[in-house]
């Protein structure tokens, strides 16, 4: 099993424990794929639910840049319920877990197709 491999069967086990759905495979390799070698990086690899600037950049850089969202909807409040639920507390937030549920909860699945 390659090291993606082993951290998508990581992801998964997050989805399911964390939030409490089966997640898409498919979809979630497309998310880890999209990532790239922040994946290996201890510190990219994750996401701070603390620091404003980090939320900013899940805001800007995924939110509006890759699933092409508008300001208007409530983006801040979206990522705030997906680190709520994963967990504020919780120091271990992979940003490949994040992007799936952000993805998910905006319906925008079919930006990794």
């Amino acid at each position: 099993m390659s090291k993606r491999d082993e951290l998508i069967e990581k992801y998964a086990a997050d989805i399911k424990e964390k939030f409490g759905e089966t997640p898409n495979m498919d979809l979630l390799t497309k998310v880890t794929i999209g990532l790239g070698p922040s994946i290996y990086n201890l510190d990219a690899s994750k996401v701070s639910g603390s620091s404003e600037k980090e939320l900013d950049t899940v805001k800007n850089n995924f939110l509006i840049k890759k699933l092409g969202l508008s300001e208007n909807n409530d983006l801040m409040g979206a990522i705030n319920s997906v680190i709520d639920q994963y967990g504020r507390a919780d120091k271990n937030k992979h940003r490949a877990v994040i992007y799936y549920m952000l993805a998910k909860h905006f319906g925008k699945e079919s930006v990794y197709n």
